[in-house]
């Protein structure tokens, strides 16, 4: 035997169990959905950014790289043989010229202008060489 009155059926539970809302209302749907839209927008903004700049990122250590090999190759030739000139055969898609000022800054030193240019990016290096003793 039962003491909470669970058998017996009230007649009014069906008609107040269609009134009582638990769910959402449209309009709350529908300003979620645009919260969310607008989230997405913004990190679609922010993933072609990323791309964007990743992209420079490489151009950009790609001439530092090509410079610095130029450099390297232009502290190699001996001091005497060191004249202005145009690299003959620079990595596609990239001109490596360079300026040679003797006597530049002091005696027994060159200043050395060294430009590389490709890929919709310029690099100048400047750099002094010593004659050595």
């Amino acid at each position: 035997m039962r003491l909470d009155n669970a058998h017996i059926i009230d007649a009014k539970t069906p008609r107040k169990a269609l009134k009582k809302q638990d769910g959402f209302t449209l309009i709350e749907v529908l300003v979620a959905l645009t919260i969310f839209a607008v989230g997405l927008l913004a990190i679609a903004a922010m993933q072609t950014s990323a791309i964007r700049m990743n992209s420079t990122g490489n151009r950009i250590t790609e001439i530092s790289t090509v410079s610095i090999d130029r450099l390297e190759n232009l502290m190699s030739v001996p001091y005497a043989q060191l004249v202005t000139g145009t690299d003959p055969t620079p990595p596609a898609g990239y001109t490596i010229n360079w300026t040679v000022a003797p006597n530049a800054l002091t005696l027994n030193t060159s200043t050395v202008m060294l430009t590389v240019a490709g890929k919709g990016k310029t690099l100048s290096l400047v750099f002094i060489r010593a004659k050595s003793l």
